[in-house]
C-alpha cells in the first residue's frame, strides 16, 4: 500500500510536466488503486494496453475466492467479472470442485504491470489454479500462504499426479463459452485431453500449449462488442487440422523437440555470450492515447 502511494503520488506530479509521455507506464498506471471514473472499455492490446472503468472481482463470491490479494489485480472489465461469475456456479454445479481460485487479473486501470507481467493489460484475462477449490472460506492470510498444484510431470513430458479427468472437465466448461477467444495451458495438459476427451472436442480448439502454464490456466477473452478500440488476438495457427481442435502432430513438438537442448555447430566460430537485456518497457506514449485519459481520470 506504501508503495502505490508513492508511486501515485509520483504519477500526479509527472502530470503536469511535459516528461509524462515519457515515464514508464508500469509505475503510472501501477500506482492507481481504484479504476477511472469513465465507461468500461479496453484500449489497445493484451500486452500493450489499458482498461478504462474497471470493476473489481469482489475477493470473496458464492463459488470463487480471488487470490493473492496483496497484487491488487483483481480487477477487469465487466466482462470478465460476469465470465467468472458465470464459470464459477457451472465448474460448482457440475464437477466436485466448489467454485474456482481466482489468480492475476488485472490492475485497476490495466496497463502494464510493476513486475513486468506482459498480458494481463486489457482486463480481459484472468488466471484460475490448478489448485480445486475445496475450501471458500480461505482467509487474506491463507490466501497468501496457500500455493497451487503443479500438473505436469519432473520429465515435462506427461501430467502429473495432480491431474485429473475433472480438471479437463473445468477446462471444458471454461473454453466452450463464447466470450472465450483462448485459453493457455501446459502442452501435457492439452496432450491429455486430445486423447481422453470425448464427444464434441471443437472446444479444444480454444485451448492453446504454452509453458509456464502449469500452476494455472490463463483465461482470455475477446474483444467485447462495441469496443473498437480493442485490437483482437491475432490467430497463432494459420490452419488447424482434425476439426479445428489443434491435436495433430505439430502438439507432440511441445514435448519432443522443443525440450532437447539447442547442439551447437562445430563449424561456428564461438561469440561472446551477451548479457541478457532486461526487456524493454512501454513508456506512456507507446500506448493507445485513450490510455493518457484513463490515468488522468479521478
Amino acid at each position: 500500500m506504501i508503495i502505490k502511494t508513492i508511486l501515485t503520488t509520483l504519477a500526479i506530479g509527472l502530470l503536469a510536466q511535459p516528461i509524462l509521455a515519457q515515464t514508464e507506464a508500469r509505475f503510472l498506471l501501477g500506482g492507481k488503486s481504484t479504476a477511472s471514473k469513465q465507461s468500461p472499455a479496453a484500449y489497445g492490446s493484451y500486452a500493450k494496453g489499458c482498461l478504462a472503468g474497471g470493476e473489481q472481482l469482489a475477493e470473496n463470491g458464492p463459488t470463487w475466492q480471488a487470490m493473492r490479494l496483496s497484487r491488487g489485480r483483481n480487477w477487469g472489465h465487466p466482462a470478465l467479472i460476469d465470465y467468472i461469475q458465470r464459470i464459477s456456479a457451472k465448474v460448482a454445479k457440475q464437477t466436485n470442485w466448489k467454485g474456482l481460485y481466482i489468480g492475476d487479473m488485472a490492475q485497476p486501470r490495466g496497463g502494464p504491470m510493476i513486475s513486468d507481467h506482459v498480458s494481463h493489460q486489457l482486463g480481459l484475462d484472468t488466471d484460475i489454479w490448478m489448485l480445486p477449490a475445496r475450501n471458500l472460506n480461505l482467509s487474506r492470510a491463507e490466501r497468501e500462504s496457500l500455493s497451487s498444484i503443479n500438473v505436469r510431470s519432473a520429465n515435462r513430458k506427461n501430467v502429473s499426479g495432480n491431474w485429473t479427468r475433472t480438471h479437463m472437465e473445468v477446462l471444458k466448461i471454461a473454453a466452450s463459452d463464447p466470450a472465450v477467444d483462448r485459453i493457455f495451458v501446459t502442452a501435457p495438459a492439452k496432450i491429455y485431453m486430445c486423447k481422453n476427451a470425448r464427444g464434441n472436442k471443437d472446444w479444444l480448439q480454444k485451448v492453446r500449449p504454452f509453458g509456464g502454464h502449469n500452476f494455472h490456466f490463463h483465461v482470455r477473452l475477446k474483444c467485447p462488442k462495441g469496443s473498437s478500440n480493442c485490437e483482437p488476438q491475432k490467430p497463432t495457427v494459420a490452419k488447424l487440422s482434425k476439426g479445428g481442435t489443434g491435436c495433430d502432430e505439430t502438439l507432440n513438438w511441445w514435448v519432443t523437440a522443443a525440450l532437447e537442448p539447442v547442439k551447437p555447430n562445430p563449424n561456428t566460430k564461438k561469440k561472446k555470450v551477451k548479457p541478457r537485456k532486461h526487456p524493454r518497457q512501454f513508456l506512456m506514449s507507446d500506448l493507445p492515447n485513450q490510455c493518457a485519459k484513463v490515468l488522468r481520470s479521478r
